[in-house]
């Protein structure tokens, strides 16, 4: 079975980047029938906070991103000790006591000469007394995994095709710190392996870490020493840029509440997000099983994928005018009705706005001075008015009649003396809500004004 998985570290909120990641795991899953996973990253509990994780599962779920499966990596500590034990004596992991200014020195030379700065593995020549001599000095080892430098990297990335590494070009990654608290890498290799992940999906700043972890997994299986258990296949997208074409703090800040308090509607921002980067049409699609249907990492481009404002707040009025009156119900204003709705809908961006052009409804309205002519017209408006099942035609047609005026003449004076302003929802469906008495009350002030 197919199955992914999100995880985010609780150490902040989630941002348009990371909701990307999620919701295309979340794609990849549905797609096949398979599970999603979320997985809290927690390992480091000085910066992870539980109102975090409170607030990821709130915006997943306002996303709509529902998981099969949650798992804390604060809870599986005794696995990754146990993977660790087990990966030591295989000769795989070793301690190593430079501290971190004298690798910055190390690096600074490598690089000065031209090199790579790649760890130089000075800890394995360490003798067990020079060890024993380190810690009788208080110097406690941070661990380092050993890459197998004769076996060559190589995956089928799903976007970005045959990738091939030397180890030899790579660092041995450190997994442990000296106070025994986890990095990123060993942690999520024994997770991915213990919870049947087959698919990682994520950004394409993890590619060396997919390099590194490709041979942890077949470390840990050979250290299980049980039957060979598959490596996931590995995707890695192209990271969002802002509308500037550069990464931006901007970008990284951007979140759900960002996008609430904008009046973005969570389907709008994931019709975005489903195909930002993608071959396919970003569309104004509310239906998620069409977007779903959809989805294929070989839509997925190498390029940079633009995050623009301008093109999500397009796509959310387009979806605001495809909502039902159901679907919005509870987020209207008191007192309007599916007529109402319709009446405001075509003039909305956002939903928020509808309570604005309901005034125009419940009043009280702008007041607009008009000329001597404009105000005869409307008292003759005032006179001729004559509720029917469509008012408005009726007025406009006896006015035009009577007056002989058409076309703009005719039609702005009356919505600026009915609703105070020059444009608006369209007038034939708001003048059975205002009712007869308040038209030709707002008729009658205008022209005595």
């Amino acid at each position: 079975m197919v199955t992914t998985r999100f995880a985010p570290s609780p150490t902040g909120r989630l941002h348009v980047g990371n909701i990307r990641t999620a919701l295309h795991n979340w794609m990849l899953a549905r797609k096949h029938g398979g599970r999603f996973l979320l997985r809290i990253d927690d390992t480091d509990p000085d910066r992870s906070k539980e109102e975090y994780v409170d607030a990821i599962r709130a915006d997943l779920s306002w996303l709509g991103i529902e998981a099969e499966g949650e798992e804390r990596q604060s809870e599986r500590m005794d696995r990754y000790n146990a993977a660790f034990d087990a990966l030591r004596e295989a000769g795989r992991v070793y301690p190593c006591y430079e501290t971190a200014q004298e690798l910055d020195l190390r690096r600074k030379i490598l690089l000065g000469r031209g090199l790579p700065p790649i760890y130089d593995r000075a800890a394995l020549t360490l003798s067990e007394s020079e060890r024993a001599a380190k810690e009788a000095e208080g110097i406690k080892p941070h661990w380092r995994f050993k890459l197998d430098h004769d076996e060559t990297i190589e995956w089928d990335d799903g976007v970005r095709g045959h990738q091939k590494f030397d180890p030899a070009t790579l660092s041995d990654p450190v997994i442990r710190r000296a106070d025994g608290s986890w990095l990123y890498m060993l942690p999520s290799a024994v997770d991915d392996v213990d919870m049947g992940v087959t698919h990682v999906l994520r950004g394409e700043d993890h590619v060396s870490n997919t390099a590194v972890q490709i041979q942890m997994f077949t470390a840990l299986h050979a250290a299980a020493g049980g039957a060979q258990q598959k490596t996931p296949e590995f995707a890695h997208e192209a990271l969002l840029v802002g509308r500037e074409g550069k990464l931006s703090k901007r970008l990284g800040s951007l979140g759900c509440d960002a996008f609430r308090e904008k009046g973005i509607e969570p389907e709008a921002l994931v019709a975005l997000l489903a195909r930002l980067g993608t071959s396919l049409p970003v569309e104004p699609i509310a239906d998620r099983n069409t977007l779903i249907e959809s989805f294929d990492l070989s839509t997925f481009g190498r390029a940079p994928a633009k995050f623009d404002d301008a093109e999500l707040e397009r796509i959310n009025t387009a979806i605001v005018h495809q909502l039902s009156f159901d679907e919005v119900r509870e987020r209207l204003p008191a007192g309007m009705d599916e007529a109402g709705w319709h009446a405001v809908q075509p003039n909305l961006s956002t939903i928020g706005e509808a309570s604005e052009w309901w005034r125009l409804v419940t009043g009280p309205i702008d007041r607009l001075d008009f000329s001597a002519e404009d105000r005869a017209y409307l008292s003759e408006a005032a006179r001729l008015l004559e509720w029917s099942e469509d008012p408005w035609r009726s007025l406009t047609t006896a006015l035009k009649e009577a007056t002989g005026r058409k076309g703009k003449p005719l039609f702005l004076p009356l919505r600026q003396a009915l609703t105070g302003m020059d444009h608006g929802p369209d007038m034939g469906e708001l003048l059975p809500l205002i009712g007869e008495a308040e038209v030709r009350a707002r008729l009658e002030h205008a022209a005595h004004h």
